[in-house]
């Protein structure tokens, strides 16, 4: 018997604020120190909800705000802010 899987979509589980925000914490402990995985959970986050509505209230185009978020992208620290304040959360520094 041949086992079947289905990819597993994190967006479909993002369902509240409160799922955004610990999945967004997990990847910023795990990240290498690069910022990919917490550019990649921006981008799901970003994708569970309304990226249209997202864009407009960071202030960039649907376009940029994709490209900014991508694999390939490499958005600006403030650009990190502004999504994460569009997204009802809040960055924190602990020591």
């Amino acid at each position: 018997m041949t086992e079947r899987f289905t990819k597993w979509e994190v967006t479909e589980h993002l369902r509240t604020r409160e799922d955004a925000c610990l999945y967004l914490e997990a990847c910023a402990e795990e990240d290498p120190g690069d910022g990919s995985l917490i550019r990649a959970a921006l981008n799901d986050i970003a994708r569970a909800g309304n990226m249209s509505r997202l864009a407009r209230d960071v202030g960039m185009s649907r376009e940029g705000l994709y490209k900014a978020l991508s694999g390939d992208g490499n958005p600006t620290f403030a650009t990190v802010v502004r999504i994460t304040r569009a997204l009802g959360m809040q960055l924190r520094f602990t020591a």
